[in-house]
């Protein structure tokens, strides 16, 4: 096994994660805070400890989510077991366009189910607690998980090419778009509009406001992209609506 490959990996990975997260700081903890305070989903502001504690996890989750993939594809006598391809034409661009949003069905279906599973009380201390402990989550949130629960968010890698078919790009763009939608969902504001929460669309979409529910409540709200498990399984919290019109009506800036 190439081992530069790991830490090429861990390089891509890791410099995704910290551009992307430290601009969505820079620009609305910095930069406009002022400007846009009044539009925090939390008025409040999480310490610097909570910060650095974000940071440190997300560091390790970083190696492990690089690791799974060099352990998959790294080790011949195991890729040679999945539906890994190199040559998009060998499925065609029709499937190639598909595996997007199949991509994120799954991710989303697995997401949904194996969160519910870490937030039952026999689990939740061992695996899921690190990362509630961003009860007001800042953009470094996204991956502050402890190694536990970042080997089963990882899993979703070894979904994806025991399952269907996947090219390198799928890869690289589907968890490139993970990233950002996760940085999103932990950023502390809603850029989703006003009314967003209703429409025939949106109703369906997860959104910040629905994600910053679940880590300072604890309880409901457990989806990824979408909402169509919540809805389906009632889990969605009663008081999501609500919410998200409150954080859209408050003035921007406050005095």
């Amino acid at each position: 096994m190439n081992w530069n490959l790991y830490f090429k990996d861990v390089y891509m990975i890791g410099s995704r994660y910290m551009i992307l997260a430290t601009l969505a700081f820079v620009i609305a903890y910095w930069l406009l805070r002022n400007t846009i305070r009044g539009r925090k989903i939390q008025l409040k502001f999480p310490k610097t400890i909570d910060y650095l504690r974000e940071i440190g996890f997300s560091a390790l989750t970083i190696f492990v989510m690089a690791f799974i993939p060099f352990l998959i594809l790294g080790n011949p006598s195991i890729a040679k077991h999945t539906k890994f391809y190199m040559d998009i034409h060998e499925y065609g661009m029709t499937w190639f366009v598909l595996a997007f949003p199949v991509m994120a069905f799954i991710h989303d279906t697995y997401f949904y189910w194996m969160h519910r599973l870490i937030h039952h009380p026999a689990i939740f201390k061992w695996v899921h607690l690190v990362h509630h402990k961003s009860t007001n989550p800042s953009p470094f949130a996204a991956y502050a998980f402890h190694p536990l629960e970042a080997i089963l968010e990882a899993g979703i890698f070894v979904v994806f090419v025991l399952t269907i078919p996947v090219n390198k790009f799928h890869l690289i763009f589907f968890f490139l778009f993970q990233i950002v939608y996760n940085v999103y969902g932990h950023c502390g504001w809603e850029l989703y509009p006003k009314g967003f929460n209703k429409h025939w669309l949106g109703k369906w979409i997860n959104t910040s406001v629905n994600h910053n529910q679940h880590h300072q409540y604890f309880k409901g709200n457990y989806g990824l992209y979408f909402l169509f498990w919540d809805r389906m399984m009632g889990t969605i919290r009663p008081d999501y609506d609500e919410k998200f019109e409150e954080v859209k009506t408050r003035p921007a800036t406050t005095t």
